[in-house]
């Protein structure tokens, strides 16, 4: 099985108790992440949005109280987590589709926003992910990414490492019921680049404009990237991380 293949399968089988899980972790901490991620789009009531690998639809259930009179496409590739989607989404403005971020299905320039969270560690290629949201976005419209982050400080980064790395697979397989699969979403930050790393790769991949927001020290940070005007020329993969 393919990486992707694997990823879809693991989040599968944790969909049940994914959000209880995320509460645990961060203290409830990853909700207000969220509504500063969608704070972070100026974007009119009447916008059409798109939240991506949105599993089972919290940031697209925020999105969709900002665009009360336009529209919101959550997609995922994995059903599980679509099927607790549409079970807590009872907005009516909110759709859900299934498939993959690598393959977007839909028109060049078709949203006037996109938001992803804490999924793009698990992407194969970062690069060919942000062209593709890059073509789906209108232009002048703004892509913003909320993913687990390295601090920057030493303290900081040793503190969150420890915490990270070695409290996250506690609660998972105590609290998820999947030891394996809060082992793999840790080790998924690994070799995902840092802040200033990621952001070079929005502007070498189809944004603008891009800017990173810290959050709580660094342990979590925003990427917002305005679609750029002009074709850029791709930059295929990130650098080599180094291992914490």
């Amino acid at each position: 099985m393919d990486k992707g293949g694997g990823v879809r399968e693991m989040f599968g089988r944790i969909a049940g108790r994914y959000d209880l899980v995320n509460t645990v972790m961060t203290g409830g901490i990853d909700a207000v992440w969220r509504r500063k991620a969608v704070a972070c789009l100026d974007v009119a009531p009447d916008a059409r949005l798109i939240d991506l690998c949105c599993g089972t639809g919290a940031l697209t259930r925020d999105l969709a109280a900002r665009a009360s009179a336009g529209g919101v496409v959550g997609i995922d590739f994995t059903p599980q987590m679509l099927e607790i989607a549409r079970a807590h989404t009872s907005a009516k403005n909110v759709e859900y589709r299934e498939g993959d971020v690598l393959a977007l299905p839909f028109d060049d320039a078709s949203f006037d926003g996109a938001t992803m969270g804490f999924s793009m560690r698990n992407v194969v290629d970062i690069g060919a992910c942000l062209r593709g949201i890059a073509r789906t976005l209108k232009p002048g419209a703004s892509f913003v990414n909320l993913e687990v982050s390295k601090p920057r400080n030493p303290l900081m980064r040793r503190a969150f490492y420890a915490y990270f790395y070695g409290m996250v697979p506690l609660i998972g397989r105590i609290v998820g019921g999947d030891a394996a699969a809060y082992r793999y979403l840790p080790q998924s930050l690994v070799n995902f680049p840092d802040a200033d790393t990621l952001a070079a790769l929005f502007e070498a991949n189809g944004f603008g404009a891009v800017r990173c927001v810290p959050l709580m020290g660094g342990v979590a940070t925003l990427h917002i990237g305005t679609k750029a005007e002009a074709p850029v020329a791709p930059l295929a993969r990130a650098p080599e991380a180094v291992a914490p």
